[in-house]
């Protein structure tokens, strides 16, 4: 199969769990939530979303490796592998808060092949594959070409799962605050991912996320003509979890910034 190909068995598969999680919605009473570590929760929706995302890509490519956040976090060898986040923003999810999204990316030997990010309340599906740009609903989508900080929004993530690093993210945030024009926090890194690749935020940073948070927002990202790297510039945001996103003009200013802080 061809990247674009598999770019549409992603978005196909996007597509399952996402109406799953919009029928699931605002159910708050209903739902079964458990802990899994601090500030850090599942819900039964989160793994049903999880089965109708495998089932619709296990059926037509069994002999691929799975990599799932409620299922299989391991990291497992194979000739491709699929890594899944069913539903990026559980916390938002829980409280009946927008947004939320279903995150799908095929790597291979060479690296990311393929990606979906499908947000079900605005229907919008944001999905690229390796040399063949980035697109929203089918739309060409570019990152923002925006050269400095003074006019940016960027977007960013609080490190609740990395509590002994809040000292230098709280650094990185001040320097942002005062550079930027406005700072957001959404509450899933899949989307602010998305919205970097079309432009609606200029930048992105975080820390402590996992693969599949970042996976195919990383590959949409680059085909949208961005730059994706780790805080300090490297390429190790896949595994660390630590990640600076932005349209190639504004990225490099914001590495001076997490540089400082993070270094």
């Amino acid at each position: 199969m061809t990247p674009a190909q598999f770019e549409a068995a992603a978005c196909e598969a996007a597509l399952e769990g996402g109406a799953l999680l919009r029928r699931r919605f605002r159910e708050r009473d209903a739902l079964q939530v458990e802990l899994k570590g601090q500030h850090d929760y599942v819900t039964e929706v989160d793994r049903q979303a999880e089965a109708a995302v495998l089932g619709c890509l296990k059926t037509r490519f069994p002999g691929h490796v799975y990599m799932s956040e409620e299922d299989s976090p391991e990291i497992s060898a194979g000739e491709y592998r699929w890594v899944v986040d069913p539903l990026d923003g559980t916390t938002n999810f829980i409280h009946g808060v927008a947004p939320f999204s279903v995150s799908i990316a095929l790597e291979d030997g060479e690296g990311l092949v393929a990606g979906a990010i499908h947000d079900p309340v605005h229907q919008e599906t944001f999905h690229a594959c390796r040399g063949g740009g980035a697109r929203l609903n089918g739309e060409p989508i570019r990152c923002s070409r925006l050269a400095g900080l003074d006019d940016s929004l960027i977007a960013t993530g609080f490190p609740f799962r990395e509590l002994s690093r809040l000292d230098s993210y709280i650094k990185a945030f001040e320097a942002f605050v005062k550079v930027t024009s406005g700072i957001r926090r959404a509450g899933s890194a899949a989307i602010d991912l998305a919205y970097t690749a079309c432009g609606r935020y200029d930048g992105f940073w975080e820390v402590g996320l996992s693969r599949w948070d970042v996976a195919a927002g990383t590959l949409i990202v680059r085909e949208a003509g961005g730059r994706v790297t780790d805080p300090l510039g490297g390429e190790s945001h896949l595994d660390s979890g630590d990640i600076v996103a932005a349209g190639a003009g504004l990225h490099s200013a914001m590495l001076e910034i997490t540089k400082a802080a993070f270094g």
